[in-house]
């Protein structure tokens, strides 16, 4: 057999497929170790024979760029703020936090007496043997008193944004949740108090308190540590890739690193791995197929094809639910707007890999019987129409926008609004359904200090959920972590056109499909069953949740939703 694997590795070895590696995706668990692309609830063939024919598929899918660790993030010279460069702190630094602190930053700290009595303190505390839990996660703080201390030099910040920020929910709702009733929620650690400190004195021009802050917050940040030393390390880049932005406008690494197809393999790693991820795509899969189920003819216009796993089990529950009749023909357009900075035309190496996954799930569906034509159509947004795409009158038209429509620039950047004439066009096509999935935060039109303090608490929450399904060690952990700090650093760093994360919560979603012609659909008994099902298999690692509404379906981690899963006609 030829050795073939994602991003250059062996798949079943990678973050996103297990078979013997120390990750244990909490989703699809089976005795055997097989994890797989099915879904839940829907298949009806043994699981292992699907999974096999699966794993076949997607190891014959390889990205030929090394992801083996990740690289440093890279800086220059000029792209680190004057008080930052005289404080010895630079941007290429952050990531890596080596355990000595510089000469200068020995100097600076003999000058600020407090703050080096106060780091003495924090050096005795943390020698003692006695350490405390802090939220029921595995981060850990010396103790009360170095608590009780930081609390009083940093006053709290203004509460930040509503940790629910959905619409007010109906009193009819269900919340599923896999941890216990009894457990609280997380609470603001010291580090996370300085941070959203730092943000303020950035906010407010004050660089020099932001220098002084980011000192001692490099002492606390640990990238290899628990999910609150993960989380200080994160945001200390993305607060000194703002301060750098500060110095140097015209820098465009983070745009560059964002955009890159490096940077879009680990994003396509974290939506398989991550089970508040999966569960959004899962409940966009079941809510095409629930649409569609009555159809001999179906078309798929997919903006996000990725390695095409998604597509995969998309195609698996195809061939199950017409496992004894006839199968629906099926054709899949993959979109591609070279106008845009993410587009894979636009990214090196991915064009190539794109026609390699069309031409992998050709292959996969004729195996199952299922005659698919691939077609990949690199048109921008506004020639979108039911020609250049090819549309059939009698095809069930199915629209795909699982985490794209947040990178898509709207009106607060370009005048054009291309996120809303993207939507335009797509109910133009008149389709049976569209699919909506999008991380849960309040990104896009939000001042710089909302943002950082929403992306502290998103991704706070996010990498307190790996803890619960991923060994610490793990190096396409790393990799996916890596890629989520150039997501938060460009959500905070940036303004204007060079913020591409731009995330909404659910409500200004709803806004903007309601005005471009849309109506919510309602989330059937199929979907709804499906995640429980899902739900169920993550039991024995707590704090996963799930509410389930009548029109979308939340995914979380303890009291904060992190991704929403919504369909559309």
């Amino acid at each position: 057999m030829v050795e073939t694997g994602f991003l250059g590795r062996d798949l079943r070895r990678g973050f996103m497929l297990e078979f013997g590696s120390n990750i244990q995706l909490p989703f699809q668990q089976r005795s055997d170790g097989g994890v797989g692309f099915g879904i839940g609830g829907v298949l009806k063939r043994s699981t292992r024979d699907i999974e096999d024919q699966q794993d076949s598929f997607v190891r014959s899918v390889k990205q030929k760029t090394d992801l083996s660790s990740p690289p440093p993030l890279r800086s220059s010279p000029s792209s680190v703020s004057a008080p930052l460069e005289r404080q010895g702190i630079s941007n290429s630094s952050i990531w890596s936090f080596s355990e000595g602190v510089s000469t200068v930053e020995a100097q600076f700290e003999k000058k600020f007496d407090l703050k080096k009595r106060l780091l003495e303190l924090e050096r005795h505390l943390l020698d003692d043997e006695e350490e405390e839990e802090v939220s029921g996660s595995n981060s850990v703080i010396a103790s009360n008193e170095w608590s009780s201390t930081m609390q009083k030099l940093v006053p709290p910040p203004p509460p930040p944004p509503n940790r629910h920020p959905l619409s007010p929910a109906s009193t009819t709702s269900t919340s599923s949740s896999c941890s216990s009733s009894s457990r609280s929620p997380s609470q603001a650690t010291p580090s996370k108090l300085i941070l959203l400190d730092t943000a303020k004195a950035i906010s407010e021009g004050n660089l020099k308190m932001a220098s002084d802050n980011l000192i001692f917050l490099k002492r606390a940040a640990n990238s290899r540590g628990g999910p609150d030393q993960r989380l200080t390390a994160m945001m200390v880049f993305a607060l000194v890739s703002r301060c750098s932005r500060l110095n140097s406008p015209g820098n465009s690494v983070l745009v560059d690193d964002i955009c890159s197809a490096e940077h879009q393999a680990a994003a396509h790693m974290l939506y398989e791995a991550s089970p508040c991820f999966k569960l959004g795509t899962v409940a966009a899969n079941v809510a095409i197929l629930e649409a569609t189920k009555d159809h001999r003819k179906i078309h798929i216009l997919d903006f996000n094809v990725g390695h095409g796993g998604n597509l995969a089990s998309l195609i698996y529950a195809i061939s199950e639910r017409h496992r004894y009749h006839d199968p629906p023909s099926l054709k899949i357009t993959a979109v591609c707007d070279p106008s845009f900075l993410f587009s894979p035309i636009s990214a090196t190496g991915s064009a190539n890999n794109l026609k390699l996954v069309g031409d992998r799930l050709v292959k996969l569906a004729d195996r199952l019987g299922i005659g698919l034509r691939f077609r990949i159509v690199n048109r921008e947004t506004h020639e979108l129409d039911q020609t250049t795409l090819q549309c059939e009158p009698e095809e069930a038209l199915a629209v795909n926008l699982a985490y794209i429509l947040s990178r898509v620039a709207d009106e607060s950047v370009s005048p054009s609004n291309p996120r809303d004439e993207l939507l335009r066009r797509v109910k133009g096509l008149a389709p049976k359904v569209v699919t909506l999935v999008e991380q849960e935060m309040n990104g896009n039109t939000a001042p710089f200090e909302t943002r950082f303090a929403e992306a502290c608490a998103h991704y706070g929450a996010l990498l307190e959920s790996f803890d619960a399904t991923v060994g610490r060690e793990s190096r396409e952990r790393a990799r996916v972590e890596y890629c989520l700090a150039q997501k938060a650093a460009n959500c905070v760093a940036r303004e204007g056109a060079d913020r591409v994360e731009r995330c909404e919560v659910y409500g200004k979603w709803r806004a903007r499909m309601s005005m471009a012609g849309f109506q919510p659909a309602q989330l059937g008994f199929a979907v709804t069953n499906s995640i429980k099902i899902r739900l169920d298999s993550i039991r024995n690692n707590p704090g996963f949740t799930v509410n389930l509404e009548d029109t979308w379906i939340g995914c979380g981690w303890m009291d904060r939703i992190l991704t929403v899963a919504s369909a559309w006609h």
